[in-house]
């Protein structure tokens, strides 16, 4: 405890803690702009914020690691040092209302400290002080509260636009309160068992914002339960915001704050409690997923490094070289009672592969940073990660000496990582098109043509197309996730083949024009669908379009006149009309 601590414990301690609420007062600063933004539809900050505020951890707790060297004469190696240093902490954030954040802070120090090496529970917080579960203060309230008690929608539904109080005035209030009325009488009505006065529902106060729209997030709560109510509101740049659809239902809710999208910016000043009341509404949420959707990604990967280890004492499967084609780069290895898989770059890369190992690095960072539009799963970064060797078949292990030797270490019962990538596990699309009967295939081919269209627009080329980069989720969305060969679609020179000039040209097996690095030839994605006619043909009459290079060349000239495309997490025909 704190009184059993060194005085230099203490001093160390109480940097830290300092340091972590700095940094958590300038993540709030940071998020803050965001209403602004969106009432002045100033996309490109908005876009530029949200890699702000991703650089801030980092920079903050490399700040904070230097001042920790500065408060004392003693030897900051010493790991007994650091044991008290962790019980003194533990003290202080004992009444810290964001306890749970600040310990993940003091994690990323000693970290940083040690290179993530003496991670167990004795020197930082593998497992948290106390249980997460445990209710903050009830003095502070997220929430808005309304009751149906006059059974008028229309008044209840115009008192919560009004109340969100956006400094933009509405483009037509009117027909956004009828238009969200008709939605609820038409999917939600017929299904309630109990009258409209016994409906309560509750809406957090602060907004979601993203890319370029804002989302009013509450429940519904009745005798038997609850669901969401989303609103996405959007901004016509000329005549005001308006309310884009009405969302209902967990499936849809859930796609909203899907693992494929960039972190909300929302004002949580306690983020504990947002967490626990999104998932009233998302109960297959995990926490390290709602953490992450709320922009606390380094805290997601403490929560999902803690419901692993809850995972593995749960379960006795093995772990097991993933199903589908080996990768060139990576090889890739899951837990098949566990819905992740783990990516380890290896240490030679199969031809034709010429990437380096820091290129891939710097490419999984661009996916991080970037808008990931919901097409790219959301990947965490780890080091020095352990498991145990008896849950790793023979097989993987014989895989993992094979491909990546480097990055392995075996001490005792334990394997060590030194460096993965962990990320949402889902069906390849090659796979996937094999059990698909005709409409599944038209329907994932159409899916995974406005993949590729929708990363396009968000200035991502996703280079390797092939059907295996590409998963299904759950939802029936197509996303990639094989990233060592994107790029800013900027960046490429989409060309159309040039005409052969005469029969030995025609005949060559290899092209007779000069090819530069970054020239793309859309004409060549019809091999992508080598083997499989069906997919072939199906994207042909859905996405012909994209084997165009105009079509390529047009997307550029739009990014670069400084457009920023709409990104929609749910169904365009889920969208309402905007006439009277």
């Amino acid at each position: 405890m704190l009184e059993k601590a060194s005085p230099t414990a203490r001093r160390i301690a109480k940097t830290i803690l300092n340091g972590f609420d700095s940094y958590f007062a300038d993540f709030q600063n940071i998020t803050l702009v965001a209403k602004a933004r969106f009432e002045a539809a100033d996309w490109h900050s908005a876009l530029s914020s949200n890699t702000r505020r991703l650089d801030l951890y980092k920079l903050k707790s490399q700040e904070i690691l230097e001042l920790v060297q500065d408060v004392t004469s003693k030897n900051t190696s010493n790991l007994e040092l650091w044991r008290e240093v962790k019980s003194a902490y533990a003290s202080l954030v004992s009444g810290h209302t964001n306890y749970e954040i600040a310990e993940t802070f003091f994690n990323s120090i000693f970290c940083a400290k040690f290179d993530h090496l003496y991670i167990n529970d004795d020197n930082l917080f593998v497992f948290p002080s106390r249980p997460i579960e445990e209710k903050p203060a009830p003095d502070y309230s997220i929430s808005i509260s309304y009751q149906t008690e006059k059974d008028d929608l229309v008044e209840l539904t115009g008192q919560i636009l009004d109340d969100f109080e956006f400094s933009t005035p509405w483009e037509n209030k009117r027909r956004d309160v009828a238009n969200i009325v008709r939605a609820f009488q038409q999917e939600i009505l017929p299904r309630l068992d109990c009258p409209l006065k016994d409906l309560k529902i509750d809406m957090l106060e602060s907004v979601f914002y993203r890319n370029k729209a804002a989302y009013l997030v509450g429940r519904v709560s009745h005798a038997n339960g609850n669901f969401p109510i989303i609103l996405p509101c959007r901004h016509n740049e000329e005549n005001g915001i308006f309310v884009d659809t009405a969302i209902f239902n967990e499936d849809e809710a859930s796609v909203i704050f899907s693992f494929t999208r960039s972190y909300f910016m929302v004002d949580a000043p306690i983020p504990s409690r947002f967490v626990r009341f999104l998932r009233t509404l998302m109960p297959n949420k995990t926490l390290a997923e709602l953490y992450n959707s709320i922009g606390f990604n380094k805290h997601g990967k403490t929560e999902f490094n803690r419901s692993l280890i809850n995972h593995m004492n749960a379960s006795d499967d093995q772990f097991i070289i993933a199903p589908g084609i080996k990768g060139m780069v990576m090889t890739v290895f899951t837990l098949p009672s566990y819905d992740q898989v783990f990516k380890i770059i290896k240490d030679k890369f199969d031809p034709p592969k010429t990437v380096t190992e820091q290129i891939v690095k710097d490419k999984y960072k661009l996916v991080s940073r970037s808008d990931r539009a919901g097409r790219m799963a959301d990947t965490q970064e780890y080091s020095n990660f352990i498991f145990d060797k008896n849950r790793f078949s023979d097989e993987l292990l014989e895989e993992l000496n094979k491909a990546a030797p480097s990055k392995l270490v075996i001490d005792g019962d334990q394997i060590i990582i030194k460096h993965l990538y962990v990320e949402r596990r889902m069906k390849p699309l090659n796979i996937f098109l094999h059990h698909a009967d005709q409409q599944q295939i038209c329907d994932a081919m159409d899916e995974y043509g406005n993949s590729i269209k929708q990363l396009a627009s968000a200035n991502i080329f996703p280079g390797d197309m092939l059907l295996k980069n590409f998963g299904v989720t759950r939802h029936g969305r197509v996303v990639f996730y094989d990233y060592d060969e994107i790029c800013l679609l900027t960046d490429c020179n989409f060309r159309k083949i040039p005409e052969p000039r005469n029969e030995m040209e025609e005949m060559a097996d290899r092209p007779w024009y000069k090819v530069a690095e970054n020239d793309i030839f859309p004409e060549e994605f019809k091999l992508f669908f080598s083997g499989n006619p069906a997919a072939k043909k199906a994207f042909e009459e859905l996405h012909g379009d994209l084997y165009d290079y105009q079509y390529w060349q047009s997307l550029q000239q739009a990014i670069n006149d400084g457009h920023v495309s709409d990104a929609f997490p749910y169904r365009r025909n889920k969208r309402f009309r905007r006439s009277l």
